[in-house]
C-alpha cells in the first residue's frame, strides 16, 4: 500500500472511530445523568452537577479512546507491521531517558518564548472574524479545562497525572510519532521532512492557534526522540513530562503550596532563553551521537 494511500485509509479509520467513541461517551453520560448533561456542555454550565464527570467520560471514550485505537488497529489489522509503526520495544540506550528529561527541563525558555510570540500573532484584518472564533474557542476550551483540573486532593492529582500526563502521552504519541511520522517518512523518504510534517499537524490536532509554535517545537522534539533512538518510549516519556510536570504544577498552585500560576510567562530573560535554546541543542547532539553508536539507527 502506497504510504498516500495509507495516509488516507488512517485519516478515515480515525475520523470512524472519533464519530463512534464520541457517540459511546454521550450515550453513556445521558443514560447516567440524563439528556440534560448535553444541554449542559453545549451552553457551558461548569457548575451543573455531574458536568465534570461527563466531559471526563466524554474526553475518554470520544477522544483517547479513538487516538489509541486507530494506530493500533491500523498497525496490527492493516498494514500488520506493528513493530514498524507503533515502535514499542525498548531496545534503546536508557541513559537517552536522562537526557531527555534534562531536554525537556532546558527546553522551558524556548518554548516560552515560542508562546509569547505565538501570542502576539495576529490575522490580516479581513479575518478577524477568523481570529475572534479562534480567541473565543479557546477561552472555552481553557474554561473546560481548568474546570476538570480542579483536584481536592492527592488521589485526584494522581488520576489526573495518569490520564492526562501518562495515558495521553502513550496514544498520542502511538498516533503521531508512530504511525503518522512512519507513513511520512516512507512516503518522503526524508525523516526530518516527516518529522515537521507531523509536528505540524500534530500541533494542529489540538485547534489551539494561540499555542500553535510551542507545541509545534515540543512535537519536532518528540519526533527526533523517535527517529534517533528508533523507539517510541522516549518520546513518551518526554511527553509524560510535559503533561504531568503541568498537572502537578496546578496542583500545587490550586492549593496555593507555590504563588507562580502555571500559567504565567516572563520567567526568563533574553540571556535565558539564549542559553537554554544553545543546551538544548548541545543536548540534542549528545542523544543523536549515543543512539547512532550503539547503532540503534543508520546515520542520516
Amino acid at each position: 500500500m502506497h504510504p498516500a494511500l495509507q495516509l488516507f485509509v488512517f485519516i478515515v479509520l480515525f475520523v470512524v472511530l472519533l464519530i463512534i467513541g464520541n457517540l459511546i461517551g454521550l450515550g453513556i453520560a445521558m443514560a447516567e445523568y440524563g439528556f440534560n448533561i448535553v444541554e449542559d456542555i453545549q451552553q457551558l454550565k461548569l457548575a451543573s452537577p455531574h458536568i465534570i464527570n461527563t466531559l471526563w467520560i466524554i474526553q475518554i471514550a470520544g477522544t483517547t479512546f479513538p487516538i489509541f485505537a486507530a494506530p493500533v488497529f491500523f498497525s496490527f489489522v492493516i498494514v500488520r507491521e506493528p513493530q514498524g509503526y507503533l515502535k514499542t520495544k525498548a531496545t534503546f540506550p536508557w541513559g537517552l531517558l536522562l537526557l531527555v528529561f534534562l531536554i525537556m527541563l532546558v527546553s522551558n525558555p524556548a518554548i516560552e518564548i515560542l508562546s509569547l510570540i505565538n501570542q502576539k500573532m495576529q490575522l490580516p484584518h479581513f479575518l478577524s472574524g477568523v481570529q475572534k472564533w479562534m480567541e473565543d474557542s479557546e477561552n472555552s476550551a481553557q474554561k473546560i479545562t481548568e474546570a476538570m483540573l480542579q483536584m481536592k486532593n492527592i488521589g485526584d492529582l494522581v488520576l489526573n497525572v495518569l490520564l492526562i500526563g501518562l495515558l495521553t502521552a502513550v496514544v498520542e504519541e502511538f498516533m503521531f510519532r508512530g504511525v503518522i511520522q512512519t507513513i511520512f517518512v516512507r512516503w518522503t523518504k526524508n525523516k526530518h521532512v516527516a518529522i515537521w510534517i507531523t509536528a505540524i499537524l500534530f500541533s494542529a490536532f489540538h485547534l489551539e492557534f494561540f499555542g500553535f509554535l510551542p507545541r509545534l517545537l515540543l512535537g519536532a522534539l518528540f519526533g527526533y526522540f523517535v527517529a534517533w533512538s528508533g523507539s517510541i518510549w522516549p518520546a513518551v516519556w518526554a511527553h509524560f513530562l510535559n503533561n504531568g510536570t503541568a498537572v502537578v504544577a496546578t496542583y500545587l498552585f490550586q492549593h496555593k503550596i507555590i504563588k507562580v500560576n502555571p500559567d504565567d510567562q516572563h520567567f526568563f530573560s533574553t540571556a535565558g532563553y539564549l542559553f537554554s535554546f544553545l543546551i538544548m541543542l548541545l543536548l540534542l547532539f549528545i542523544y543523536r551521537k549515543i543512539a547512532i553508536e550503539k547503532k540503534q539507527i543508520p546515520e542520516y
